[in-house]
């Protein structure tokens, strides 16, 4: 994949450049992966999976996560779409740009 998986400088921009703002939204962001991708991959209630989608996708989009945004997208417009599913491309997309994600986030914490 050629993009960054987060858009350090839009976060930048988002928050002035506020460094402990920014790790503040990025360990919230990484905490939220892990609840939503749970819920995503493992709720028996389409529902939830939709809501889950649809939070994840706006948290990446807060931060600059765009591969997660998009491949959260993707899995939202599946559950609600005409098959209400998400197929399993999709939620391989997402749980790879969620892990890329927080790949830099964990390194991002270890740059300050």
């Amino acid at each position: 994949m050629t993009e960054k998986a987060i858009d350090l400088a839009y976060l930048s921009r988002q928050t002035a450049g506020d460094h402990d703002l920014e790790r503040e939204l990025l360990t919230l962001f990484a905490q939220q992966c892990v609840v939503h991708l749970r819920t995503i991959h493992g709720s028996a209630d389409r529902q939830a999976r939709i809501d889950a989608a649809h939070t994840l996708k706006g948290a990446a989009r807060a931060i600059g996560a765009w591969q997660v945004a998009e491949a959260a997208d993707c899995i939202e417009e599946g559950l609600s779409g005409p098959q209400q599913e998400a197929n399993d491309s999709a939620l391989d997309a997402l749980a790879l740009a969620a892990a890329e994600a927080r790949a830099v986030i964990a390194r991002f914490d270890c740059a300050a």
